[in-house]
């Protein structure tokens, strides 16, 4: 059952979600980037497809993509007080958002673990 509801879990939440979205407009920075400048670069240098370009940096974009998600996701759960493996999964993740919010995030959900469910 739940122990003592401090503001530590709140706060990760609170991070996660915000690094998550970090790390999903970065995936949608790659995947636009990925598409201008494959034309852009059919231009500079017609050698090389601009179809390589889309596939590197989709290939960059889907995993961060997925990172953000699962930082948004164990968010959501800190705020609920609900899976503390899956809100502590979500900071981790939070890392690749931001780090300097992912470190925090990952703190404050390892020492609210009495409060989870």
């Amino acid at each position: 059952m739940a122990g003592k509801r401090t503001w530590m879990s709140s706060v990760a939440g609170i991070l996660d979600i915000i690094c998550g979205a970090f790390a999903l407009f970065g995936s949608g920075v790659l995947a636009i980037i990925g598409t201008i400048g494959g034309a852009i670069l059919s231009q500079v240098a017609p050698t090389i497809p601009p179809a390589v370009v889309a596939v590197i940096l989709s290939a960059l974009a889907a995993p961060l993509a997925i990172m953000g998600i699962l930082a948004i996701v164990g968010g959501i759960f800190a705020l609920q007080r609900k899976g503390w493996g899956l809100a502590l999964a979500g900071s981790i993740v939070a890392f690749f958002g931001s780090w300097f919010l992912g470190i925090a995030a990952i703190v404050f959900t390892a020492l609210a673990k009495e409060e989870f469910e």
